[in-house]
C-alpha cells in the first residue's frame, strides 16, 4: 500500500472580479432602462434612426462582460508535497500547463516592497515560471511569503510530523 504524499502548501489562485452576477444584472438593467429612455426621446423628436444604436451599445457592453467573465475561469494551483512543487495553470479554451520543481533548489523571488509590476517568480535549474500575475501587488507579496514559509518548513530537518487525518 502506497501512502499519499504529505501536502505542505496548496493554493488555488483565481483572478478577482469585483462585479458578481447580481451586480451585473443590476448594471445591465440600468443601462437598458437608460437606453430605452434615450431611444424614446429620440423617437419622440423624429430621430428614429438613432434607436438601433441604443441597442448596439447594450450588446457591446454585454459582450465585453461575457469575455471578461470567461477570462475569470483562469486559475493557477501551486502545490508543495514532500516530493515536489507543482504549478498547474488552467485557462478557458487553452490546454492546461504544468510545471514541476524539486523544492530543495526552488527559489521564490519578488520585489520587496512590492510594486505594481512586481511578479512572483519560481526558479530552479534554469526553469522559471511567473505565478499569480493577475493578483494585486499585496496579494502577490502575501502569496510569496506564504510559499517561502512552506518551503522553509519543507526543508527543515527532521521533517514535521504528518498531518492528522
Amino acid at each position: 500500500m502506497t501512502r499519499a504524499p504529505r501536502v505542505f502548501f496548496d493554493a488555488i489562485l483565481h483572478p478577482h472580479r469585483s462585479l458578481g452576477r447580481r451586480g451585473f444584472r443590476v448594471l445591465m438593467g440600468v443601462v437598458i432602462l437608460a437606453n430605452l429612455l434615450i431611444a424614446g426621446i429620440f423617437v419622440a423628436s423624429g430621430a428614429w434612426p438613432v434607436v438601433p444604436f441604443c441597442g448596439l451599445d447594450v450588446l457591446i457592453l454585454w459582450l465585453a462582460f461575457r469575455v471578461n467573465y470567461r477570462s475569470a475561469r483562469l486559475y493557477e494551483r501551486v502545490r508543495l508535497t514532500d516530493t515536489d512543487l507543482t504549478v498547474q495553470r488552467v485557462a478557458w479554451k487553452a490546454p492546461e500547463k504544468r510545471w514541476t520543481f524539486q523544492p530543495y533548489w526552488l527559489r521564490v523571488s519578488m520585489d520587496d516592497p512590492p510594486r505594481h509590476e512586481s511578479q512572483v517568480t519560481l526558479t530552479s535549474h534554469g526553469q522559471s515560471v511567473v505565478v499569480g500575475s493577475f493578483l494585486s501587488p499585496d496579494e502577490r507579496a502575501e502569496f510569496a511569503k506564504a510559499l517561502n514559509g512552506a518551503l522553509v518548513a519543507w526543508r527543515r530537518a527532521p521533517c514535521p510530523p504528518e498531518p492528522a487525518l
